[in-house]
């Protein structure tokens, strides 16, 4: 809980952020989620599916894309890496969130 709490405030290195969190994380949740709300919805169990689905991943997802967003904003590097990282993890959370 302490390094979700650290990815939300920014306090994770950008890499760390964005690979561990945003792109590892990210697919392995939706993964999951999408996975376990499929098999629901085939044993006809819909707002199971749907709070499978969603109310687990998109939480997860906003999470993910406000730690990478804040680490971006304390990434000491070249600015380009910075704004390649938000952009890909807010194009792919959103992504995700809505598949």
């Amino acid at each position: 809980m302490k390094r979700m709490i650290a990815l939300w405030r920014g306090e994770l290195p950008l890499e760390r952020a964005f690979w561990d969190w945003a792109v590892a994380g990210g697919l392995a949740v939706n993964l999951v989620t999408t996975m376990a709300s499929l098999l629901l919805l085939t044993a006809d169990r819909v707002v199971a599916a749907l709070v499978v689905g969603y109310a687990l991943a998109v939480p997860y997802n906003l999470v993910a894309t406000v730690g990478v967003w804040r680490s971006a904003a304390r990434y000491g590097g070249e600015r380009c890496w910075a704004d390649l990282a938000r952009a890909v993890t807010l194009v792919g959370m959103v992504v995700l969130s809505l598949t």
